[in-house]
């Protein structure tokens, strides 16, 4: 009883956030409705023939051709084991509440958390949680499907929370909360949320090093450092498969190192993507005030002729101008959504630089400064090239403008600290009133400006993107569609900075109110929850909406089987691949729902062969339709081993090609290699340049490159005499089966795509496999007739398996141990 009601708030402030969850998505989540959206729906293609072998076999297969012609599973469709557990538990955090509806739930409990490990009272605590979950962009991520993400911010928070604890003296208790988020972070896998959330942690251990150090206090503070580092571990440790093989894949994938030498290598970084392509999403430096107003640049880029402050100023005669226009007018190639933290949230945090005290104040401050900085991307590329070149692992990572959930956490925090502090400090506002008056002007000020001078502050309402694309429209139209296209951009921002203005107008005076005493504290503290969840709910609204959702059937029906899908099916051979052209070939699954596919959809695919794409297929796609064409159809008629040599080695056996009306027809590929074929000579090269080079030079029916490190496995290859046959037997995604039957043998090449832990057997017997082709497998046999198995069973998969059962084994003891503790010692909890 005496534990009930000790925890009675906390257990009120769950439920209320249950309610507001549900809220949200009211009436879709009580009618069943689901979003079903581009990165979540993009899964399901790749990941099919994997869940095709798991029904079947009741096994996980770690490898599948579904897409790019064969890559891994571990960053597709990433499960093992040892995780089953530990979802578990994660899915009991959430209350095994309804899809969509725990997203939000999981934002405002972790921060909740938060805010109690630094001591705050409950209510501050709801509060504190409603600002920070209701941040714009976290809601723009479930709109877009970007699930991994969303809970990797969730956990960030409570992960947090546990290293606040451990640095407050609750070891145990930080210990772990640590190992227990930490966990769940992990398991979100999202490298790069952690990563930058890493950045946080790193200013505030700062903080907390300048106090112990002002304290006298170090050997508390390298405790526990201690402890955060043991709870990490072991978070760490519970999800070793899924790390050690996201780590192993990233050194493969374009997220590690180019072996190329390319012509423009100022772009190239010391390890990762290109300069242009990380930086291709970049914030503007004025656009970084969507944090205050968050129409600055319109919003999102949906059409704006579905706006309604838009229309209102739109001339009727350039409609059909609006309809292929977007509501965004900023400078990155599209965006879901603007970063908006709310109007008033953003004051408190200015007034929480004037009035909170302490090294953790200019941490946040610092965190918040960095955000922004490394968020600008391309538009601050000397800020940017230090950190790409200096940073481990910063060149990693795309699309900078996200580094801005640092200022997303950094913001609310400080201005619950400001909040805090007033409400534990009745008299302080008295004493710093003009601080509430110079925040005010900083914000409220601000957006009372733009409101009334847009044009003094933004030099132009159109993107320069867009200004390129109107130049087609004759001279004598062009200006009248300019002034029109601006004086609806310009009603469409200040209507949003009038909105700001008054927002904090209105938290301002609730701030007022409490000073003079005529609002007590619990229910200042209930209007200001009230004014920012009305405020930001109406904000995210504007991009996760009901009209975005559908009836769970849509998501959970089978991929509709076209009529030249069932084409190509009636193909009964053992393994083939399929190139769409009648699609974006690199940037859609539905094809590798039923096919092998030339191309697919994932942000981090095989390096090399995204190298084979930009140097080859694409080129080689760009070929096929003029040559079928001018051949009038008849394939015998198109030179296919000149056109296309790398697609047919690649066992592109079916060509899907568009008609009109949206139809496409399947066009068999005569001249494809196969499943494997012997060459009758061998080159090897010095590097990697000049393996992709010779693939445009040589006949590769008859002939392969290979990088000189593979001598030892390949040998040299044996002239052949048109007898020999090598022939696919048996096919799993994982295990492949050849006959080879050679009175010469030689080198075989596979269209297969290499990767360090497949395995090859020639009779039982283990053989080590060769890379040629820049992309193939390949290896040598003798003279005669074997049996040659491909294998891809990852030994280390087994081997971190055992770590993590072993953590799990530790966490349990400390569960155990932190429980006995705190039945002796209740208050060490509290």
């Amino acid at each position: 009883m005496k534990a009930l009601k000790t925890y009675w708030p906390d257990i009120v402030a769950v439920v209320l956030f249950a309610v507001i969850s549900f809220a949200y998505f009211f009436p879709a989540d009580i009618e069943g409705r689901i979003l079903y959206r581009h990165d979540s729906s993009a899964g399901r293609g790749a990941a099919q023939e994997q869940a095709a072998y798991y029904e079947r076999t009741g096994k996980m297969t770690r490898w599948s051709n579904s897409a790019f012609s064969g890559m891994p599973t571990y960053q597709t469709a990433p499960s093992y084991s040892s995780t089953t557990a530990l979802k578990q538990a994660i899915n009991a955090y959430h209350l095994w509440l309804p899809e969509n509806v725990w997203f939000v739930f999981a934002y405002l409990l972790g921060f909740y958390i938060l805010l109690r490990a630094f001591d705050f009272r409950h209510s501050l605590a709801v509060l504190g949680s409603i600002i920070w979950a209701f941040s714009s962009y976290f809601f723009i991520i479930i709109a877009a499907g970007h699930i991994w993400k969303v809970m990797a911010l969730a956990y960030l928070p409570p992960m947090i929370a546990g290293v606040v604890l451990a640095y407050r003296g609750k070891f145990l208790t930080g210990l772990i909360v640590t190992a227990i988020f930490s966990a769940f972070e992990v398991n979100a896998n999202h490298v790069q949320m952690t990563y930058y959330y890493l950045f946080i942690i790193f200013f505030m251990l700062i903080a907390f090093l300048v106090e112990a150090i002002r304290e006298k206090q170090l050997s508390r503070f390298w405790k526990a450092t201690g402890v955060c580092l043991i709870g990490a571990a072991i978070g760490i440790s519970l999800n070793l498969s899924n790390l050690y093989h996201t780590w192993q894949y990233s050194q493969e994938s374009m997220r590690g190192k180019s072996e190329l030498v390319k012509k423009n290598a100022a772009n190239q970084t010391n390890s990762g993507l290109d300069r242009d392509y990380i930086t291709q999403w970049s914030y503007g430096v004025d656009e970084t005030w969507t944090l205050l107003v968050p129409n600055t640049k319109g919003g999102a880029s949906v059409p704006l002729a579905a706006n309604k402050t838009a229309m209102e100023k739109a001339n009727p005669e350039y409609m059909q101008i609006y309809q292929q226009l977007g509501q965004y007018w900023g400078e990155q190639p599209g965006t879901s959504g603007p970063v908006y933290v709310g109007a008033f949230v953003l004051m408190l945090f200015i007034l929480g630089l004037f009035i909170v005290k302490g090294p953790m104040k200019w941490a946040l401050l610092a965190a918040t400064i960095l955000s922004i900085l490394l968020s600008w991307g391309r538009n601050f590329m000397p800020f940017t090239d230090f950190f790409l070149d200096n940073v481990p692992m910063y060149s990693k990572f795309r699309t900078v403008a996200s580094i801005l959930v640092m200022a997303e956490f950094t913001i609310p925090l400080l201005a619950m600290l400001a909040l805090k502090k007033i409400v534990d400090e009745p008299d302080l506002l008295t004493k710093k009133i003009k601080f509430v008056y110079i925040s005010f002007a900083l914000t409220g000020g601000i957006a009372l400006l733009f409101a009334l001078m847009p044009n003094m502050f933004f030099v132009d309402f159109i993107s320069s993107s867009e200004m390129n694309a109107l130049k087609s429209i004759p001279a004598e139209y062009l200006g009248a569609i300019e002034g029109n296209l601006r004086e609806i951009r310009r009603a469409i921002f200040v209507a949003d900075c009038w909105r700001s203005f008054w927002i904090i107008v209105v938290g301002t005076f609730l701030l007022l109110l409490f000073k003079a005493r005529k609002l007590k504290a619990e229910y200042m503290i209930g209007a200001v929850a009230l004014l920012c969840l009305i405020d930001m709910w109406q904000v995210n609204k504007r991009y996760l909406n009901d009209d975005m959702f559908v009836e769970k059937s849509v998501r959970e029906a089978p991929q509709v089987m076209t009529n030249v899908d069932r084409q190509i099916l009636r193909d009964k051979s053992l393994d083939y691949r399929v190139l769409n052209l009648a699609s974006n070939t690199f940037n859609e699954n539905e094809t590798s729902y039923y096919h092998k596919s030339i191309g697919g959809y994932h942000a981090a695919k095989l390096r090399r062969y995204q190298e084979l794409i930009e140097a080859y297929i694409q080129p080689e796609m760009r070929k096929i339709l003029p040559a079928i064409s001018q051949a009038g159809g008849d394939m015998t008629k198109v030179a296919g081993d000149s056109i296309y040599p790398v697609l047919n080695m690649l066992n592109a056996k079916h060509f899907i090609l568009p008609l009109q009306n949206n139809q496409a027809v399947d066009v068999q590929n005569p001249y494809v290699y196969g499943n494997a074929w012997f060459v009758d000579k061998l080159s090897y090269v010095d590097n990697a340049n000049q393996e992709l080079d010779a693939l445009g030079r040589l006949n590769l029916r008859h002939e392969a490159v290979a990088d000189a490190k593979f001598r030892t496995q390949l040998g040299e290859a044996t002239h052949q005499d048109g007898t020999s046959i090598v022939t696919l037997t048996s096919y799993e995604p994982n295990e492949l089966h050849y006959d080879v039957n050679s009175t010469k043998g030689g080198v075989v090449v596979f269209s297969e795509i290499f990767y360090p832990e497949w395995t090859a057997t020639v009779d039982g017997q283990p053989v080590e496999l060769g890379r040629v082709n820049y992309v193939l497998r390949a290896l040598n046999v003798k003279p005669g007739q074997h049996k040659v198995v491909l294998s891809f069973y990852p030994k280390s998969v087994d081997q971190t398996e055992t770590v993590a059962y072993v953590s799990y084994a530790v966490l349990l003891l400390l569960i155990i141990l932190g429980i006995f503790s705190a039945r002796r010692q209740p208050k060490e909890l509290e």
